[in-house]
C-alpha cells in the first residue's frame, strides 16, 4: 500500500484518510476504519480537533452508518512501527475511556465509542439511578472497557474502576451544543455548520445502535451456549436517546 495510508491496528485493512481542520492552524488528516469503527490518532491530534471538526466527524459516520462491522482484535499493533499497542485508560469530564496506546509514542487506537466519551456524550450514573437499575437487573457491561459489572455489588466497574455511565439525551444535547456554539463562534461570518444537531445526534446513536445490536446477539449465543447474560446500559441510553430526539 502507499507509504501515505496505513493498515488498520485490528483488522489490518487500509484504514481511509479523512481530512479535517485543526484547532490551531491548517489541517489534520484521520485514518479511520469502518470495519472496526475505530480511529488512529498520531500524537495530540485528538485534542487538536477544532469544534467544527467534532461535529464534521460525526456527520461523516451519519453517511457511513450502515457499514458493517467488526469487533476489535485481543492483539493490535501499530501501523507505524508494527508493535503491540498497549491498552490503557484516559480520563475525561464524562468518565475514563479504553485506548490503545504505541510504546514508541507513534500515536493511539480507539473506538468510535470511545470518542463518545472523550468529548463528553455520556454522562455518568447517580447512585440513585445505579440503585434503582440493581434492583432489576444483575449485570450490566462497562461502556469503558466491556467488562461484567454486577451493580447489585459494584457501584463502579471492578476491571477498569470506571464510573458508570449511559449514553444520555441531556448529555448528547449539551456536547452538540457546546460543539455547534463553538464552531459559530469560530467560524468566518457566512460560515455553514455542516449539519443540524438533530442529524449529528442521528449519527451518534445509529453508529452505537449497531455496535450494540451486534453485541446482544453476540449476548444471546452466550445464553444458548451456557453463558451468563448481561444487560447493556449503552443500548438502553441508546434507546433513550433516539427516542427523546424523534419527539
Amino acid at each position: 500500500m502507499p507509504a501515505s495510508l496505513l493498515a488498520c491496528p485490528s483488522c489490518r485493512q487500509t484504514m481511509e484518510q479523512h481530512r479535517f481542520a485543526s484547532g490551531h492552524s491548517g489541517d489534520l488528516v484521520l485514518d479511520v476504519c469502518f470495519a472496526c469503527q475505530g480511529l488512529w490518532f498520531d500524537p495530540q491530534e485528538n485534542t487538536r480537533l477544532a469544534p467544527a471538526s467534532v461535529l464534521a466527524l460525526f456527520q461523516l459516520l451519519h453517511e457511513r452508518r450502515g457499514e458493517a462491522s467488526r469487533p476489535v482484535a485481543e492483539r493490535l499493533g501499530c501501523p507505524r512501527c508494527r508493535q503491540a499497542l498497549v491498552r490503557g485508560y484516559d480520563m475525561a469530564q464524562s468518565g475514563r475511556y479504553v485506548t490503545y496506546r504505541c510504546a514508541q509514542r507513534h500515536g493511539r487506537f480507539g473506538t468510535f465509542g470511545a470518542f463518545m466519551v472523550e468529548k463528553g456524550f455520556v454522562r455518568h450514573l447517580t447512585s440513585l439511578e445505579i440503585e434503582a437499575l440493581a434492583q432489576r437487573l444483575g449485570t450490566i457491561a462497562c461502556t469503558a472497557c466491556g467488562g461484567t459489572v454486577d451493580i447489585r455489588r459494584d457501584h463502579a466497574c471492578p476491571w477498569c474502576r470506571s464510573a458508570l455511565s449511559l449514553l444520555d439525551p441531556q448529555a448528547v444535547q449539551q456536547a452538540l451544543s457546546r460543539y455547534g456554539q463553538a464552531a459559530s463562534n469560530a467560524a468566518p461570518a457566512g460560515a455553514g455548520q455542516g449539519g443540524s444537531p438533530e442529524q449529528l445526534a442521528d449519527a451518534l446513536i445509529a453508529l452505537e445502535r449497531n455496535r450494540s445490536r451486534e453485541e446482544r446477539e453476540r449476548q444471546r449465543q452466550r445464553l444458548e451456549g451456557g453463558g451468563n447474560d448481561q444487560f447493556d446500559l449503552l443500548s438502553a441510553g441508546i434507546e433513550l436517546v433516539w427516542s427523546w430526539f424523534r419527539r
